[in-house]
């Protein structure tokens, strides 16, 4: 697919809802008691899957196109399903999923599609089994398909964590909602806490006290009327946009600012950029985002923002290619077990286009500004990569070809729709 070229971004868009807030609207709306509405539900590949695993399981789910009605029973609720569940290509689905179905009284077999396949799943699988889950991987090992024999013996326990991941406290969390007794989670950095906003947001409890999360169960949840914001992750790359190409001037609509999600702003503002935000809506943590063409410096990103802006640090990477000085990304391991190494892709892909940058061990280097050209390059499956690599494109005025652009639907199904309807020629 060719690429839309060098063209100065104005106007006005919405951003897609946020992914990670609409698989947690299925899955609590799934697990709880009573009707469950979703408006705002991000309609993406990503979250159908979600969708069509709980559907599978037994969960009664009416979409009509504007709102989505989930009737909970309870997880006492949920039904085995006839056959496997397929997650497709969403790490979040699978992950969460684990650690709530170890105490249903049937089998379940998760897999996903290859790029899925190829995920580790240690991180998850083994909190789990010290909670006593009867869970493990293909064959012995660590990665898809999945099976899980439900059990009744889980036990609480306190988990120190050894990597900040929001979708291995998540997974723990559902199983502590179904276990007898405190469980202790002792983060590394505070990951992203849609999880625990929403278990209270469905009539749960749960005590955070700094970096120690506590939960004691078992709980039941009750049915609630969400509305999902826009997605920050999905807004990162036309911030990121409105940055770097020239004359251009936008604003989002909508956008999530949760705070464990807002690291991509505190970025932007200290790499110079010029944004701002109006509609602050505290209650569904929301606001409308307006950023402009910024002259941008080299900072060093690292420690405990990395968790609150892992999905944006490919277009970061992006961002400092343009910016004056060099850029540091550390402490960001976790990059590596996302739908692609995202270092190594982020690197290699963005070198295609003459980017002056170098993986690590534990992110990147990029020293800048650096005038990029055309070429080919791939998005290796990753809706994120793919996402970067078109607002590179708008940077140069030479041919860019995306291999494997179908990628972005998994969160963006209208990307570049949106991106030709800011785009002046």
């Amino acid at each position: 697919m060719k690429l839309i070229s060098k063209s100065p971004l104005k106007g006005i868009i919405e951003v897609p809802a946020d992914k990670s807030i609409s698989h947690r609207s299925i899955m609590f709306g799934s697990i709880a008691h009573g009707t469950t509405t979703i408006k705002n539900f991000l309609r993406g590949e990503d979250c159908f899957s979600t969708m069509h695993a709980f559907q599978a399981l037994g969960v009664a789910i009416e979409d009509d196109g504007d709102v989505i009605t989930v009737h909970g029973k309870g997880i006492e609720g949920l039904r085995a399903p006839n056959q496997a569940l397929d997650v497709g290509n969403s790490g979040t689905t699978i992950r969460l999923m684990m650690g709530m179905l170890n105490t249903c009284p049937f089998e379940t077999v998760l897999y996903g599609d290859e790029s899925l396949s190829l995920r580790p799943m240690n991180r998850v699988i083994l909190p789990l089994q010290s909670m006593g889950a009867k869970i493990s991987g293909h064959a012995g090992t660590e990665f898809p398909p999945i099976t899980i024999h439900g059990s009744s013996q889980l036990q609480p326990m306190t988990y120190e964590m050894p990597v900040a991941s929001a979708q291995v406290k998540s997974a723990i969390l559902f199983a502590a909602l179904q276990t007898e007794g405190l469980t202790t989670i002792i983060e590394k950095e505070a990951s992203r806490n849609h999880t625990e906003e929403m278990i209270l947001q469905f009539g749960g409890q749960i005590q955070q006290d700094g970096k120690e999360i506590r939960l004691t169960g078992p709980q039941q949840l009750q049915g609630q009327a969400v509305t999902v914001p826009g997605d920050i992750s999905s807004a990162a790359f036309f911030l990121a946009a409105g940055a770097i190409v020239p004359e251009s001037e936008i604003t989002l609509k909508n956008v999530g600012i949760n705070p464990t999600r807002t690291g991509i702003l505190k970025v932007l503002e200290e790499m110079g950029a010029t944004l701002s935000m109006t509609n602050i809506d505290e209650k569904n943590q929301s606001a409308d985002i307006s950023i402009q063409t910024s002259q941008l410096k080299g900072i060093t990103i690292g420690g405990e923002i990395i968790p609150t802006l892992i999905d944006e640090l490919p277009v970061i990477a992006l961002l400092a290619t343009q910016a004056e000085g060099t850029t540091v990304i550390k402490d960001a391991e976790e990059l590596k077990v996302k739908e692609t190494n995202r270092i190594d892709a982020t690197c290699d892909e963005l070198k295609k286009l003459g980017a002056n940058i170098e993986a690590t061990a534990d992110g990147l280097i990029i020293h800048g500004p650096t005038t990029l050209h055309g070429g080919s390059v791939s998005s290796l499956g990753d809706h994120r990569i793919g996402m970067m690599l078109q607002v590179a494109a708008l940077l140069t005025d030479e041919t860019v070809t995306l291999e494997n652009p179908e990628s972005i639907a998994i969160s963006y199904p209208s990307f570049f729709e949106d991106v030709e309807q800011l785009t002046t020629k």
